[in-house]
């Protein structure tokens, strides 16, 4: 059975997002878990996917550019992201989208059908979020990794990655290490 691997940014306190919606601590969403070679679908929620369309169809298409939405030019993690998104199949699990515009992307509409994609052949499906799908993955016991990058903040109101959790979980620490910043990065095998 190939694994689910769970990764998010979050600050000190457990949040994901600010009160706005959006991480503004954060400042590059690139694949700073190490996850690229391991994994060979994405998994996400029907509330995250239209920005995570939007965002990574605007990075792909910069051409070294600033992007609309934030006025920045892409960070070569981000550049590097978006030419592994493009190419990689991804599955959104949502009950209320009709349909997805992203190519090699597909709907599935339940817990069960998660389950059936970690059955098939093939290596990790990397679940980059939201917070209530995550939640309700680690419910069902679907989550394998737990991999969290860790800002030097206390982000108050937002998101909280864990508030949806409806019951304990047992986690065994597969690696720990500082990054530059005060950054901190963890990963976790989930029971």
């Amino acid at each position: 059975m190939r694994p689910l691997i769970a990764a998010f940014k979050t600050s000190i306190d457990g949040q994901i997002t600010g009160p706005d919606g959006y991480a503004d601590w954060v400042d590059g969403w690139s694949d700073d878990y190490g996850l690229t070679d391991r994994v060979d679908a994405c998994l996400l929620g029907g509330r995250m996917y239209p920005g995570y369309e939007q965002y990574w169809t605007a990075v792909q298409a910069a051409d070294g550019g600033p992007l609309p939405m934030t006025e920045t030019i892409p960070t070569p993690g981000e550049v590097a992201w978006g030419a592994f998104a493009a190419q990689t199949p991804h599955y959104v699990l949502s009950s209320t989208l009709e349909s997805v515009a992203w190519p090699q992307t597909r709907l599935l509409r339940s817990v069960d059908e998660v389950a059936a994609l970690k059955a098939q052949d093939g290596k990790g499906v990397y679940l980059m979020g939201g917070a209530e799908l995550a939640a309700s993955l680690i419910d069902a016991g679907l989550v394998d990794e737990l991999h969290l990058i860790t800002y030097p903040l206390l982000a108050g109101p937002g998101t909280s990655l864990f508030a949806g959790l409806a019951q304990r979980r047992p986690l065994d620490l597969l690696d720990a290490r500082p990054l530059d910043g005060g950054l901190v990065a963890v990963s976790y095998a989930v029971h």
